[in-house]
């Protein structure tokens, strides 16, 4: 009866042990994370380089006047005003420059009129000269006299051209159509020449300058598209120039993108651009799966044993939704999506299905 007895109780001993091993299985799947997985796959993607610049005028006059000691009297525009090229936009005070042109006039009158004399008295003289009436010395002198008068009036013509210039600059015109940037001067100030009095952006155009290193500067090419976020909208350009070297010190060069005009865009302001430079296969994994920790990327993947095993690895351009990965995977590598933010190396991980779109409408409603 022994015997038996024996064999009853390791039967019942080894029930008791798997019992134990079942809850201990059952325990380490209720306490490993839940998390789905995705496949790293080659799609279309358009290369693109992301750098940031200010956005600045295409060309910017710095107007001044060429005369100096003279008290501004009219000021009529002001800034953010837009002018047309030939429009007045500072007068100085005139009323000196406006007589020294009237004097000029007149000495140009006068000169006018002892030439005419001139002209008149050689002509008669010629005639009679002709008929041996007087000697050969008096019309020399005649005509001597009339070269005079001719002098005379170039140089009194000369003069009141000066002077009529002298008075034109009294007034400073647009040189080109624009909008007025900065206004340095105000009425009844006392001005100098050469000193810089308003700023004009040349027909309002408006450009966007990035500083690329050398190795970014190479995929950019003259004509490629711009795409720049500001203030909740998209500005589109295109390229118009590169810069064909780098600088020795910073090892970087600029590139020169033209904007629409009008745009939303002001002068000063610094933002980002993403600039396509052509068509591509990248591989890429949805966004989310990417974790970013201590500076750096990376994803999780799922071994055998059912842990997570994280990968460091390199980014590139984000588009709908999607990261192309320059470094660190394979095609056809699975890696959480779902979870990822909340693992560690080693972790337990249980893998289960997303539910499709439809079924989590179903089961919201």
């Amino acid at each position: 009866m022994r015997a038996p007895f024996l064999i009853l109780l390791v039967f019942l001993l080894a029930g008791c042990g798997g019992k134990d091993e079942a809850a201990d299985e059952t325990a380490a799947d209720s306490s490993a994370l839940p998390v789905s997985l995705a496949p790293a796959q080659q799609q279309a993607m358009a290369r693109t380089v992301l750098v940031s610049g200010p956005v600045t005028a295409y060309e910017e006059m710095q107007l001044g006047v060429e005369i100096s000691g003279q008290r501004v009297t009219a000021l009529p525009v002001d800034v953010g005003q837009w002018v047309k090229k030939g429009q007045v936009l500072l007068q100085l005070d005139h009323r000196t420059l406006d007589s020294e042109l009237a004097q000029a006039d007149a000495s140009l009158r006068q000169a006018q009129a002892s030439q005419e004399l001139a002209r008149m008295n050689y002509e008669r003289s010629a005639k009679l000269a002709a008929q041996q009436l007087i000697s050969a010395s008096s019309l020399d002198e005649l005509r001597a006299n009339r070269i005079n008068a001719e002098a005379q009036t170039a140089t009194a013509r000369a003069a009141r051209d000066a002077a009529k210039l002298r008075r034109d600059f009294a007034d400073l015109r647009a040189p080109a159509d624009g909008l007025i940037s900065k206004r340095l001067v105000q009425p009844g100030q006392v001005v100098s020449a050469g000193t810089e009095l308003l700023r004009l952006i040349r027909d309002g155009r408006l450009e966007w300058r990035a500083e690329l290193p050398e190795n970014q500067l190479a995929d950019v090419a003259v004509g490629n598209t711009i795409e720049l976020r500001y203030a909740g909208q998209v500005v589109t350009g295109s390229i118009r120039a590169v810069t064909p070297g780098v600088d020795a010190q910073t090892r970087t060069g600029t590139l020169y993108a033209d904007l629409p005009t009008p745009g939303p865009l002001k002068p000063g302001v610094y933002v980002e651009g993403r600039i396509v430079t052509g068509d591509g296969q990248a591989l890429t994994i949805p966004t989310a799966a990417i974790v970013q920790r201590d500076g750096h990327n990376y994803v999780f993947t799922v071994t055998d044993k059912q842990q997570a095993s994280r990968h460091r690895v390199s980014t590139g351009q984000a588009v709908q939704g999607r990261t192309a990965i320059l470094e660190g995977l394979k095609a056809g590598d699975q890696v959480v999506v779902e979870g990822a933010g909340f693992l560690g190396e080693g972790d337990r991980v249980r893998v289960v299905t997303t539910p499709k779109a439809s079924d989590a409408k179903a089961a919201a409603q």
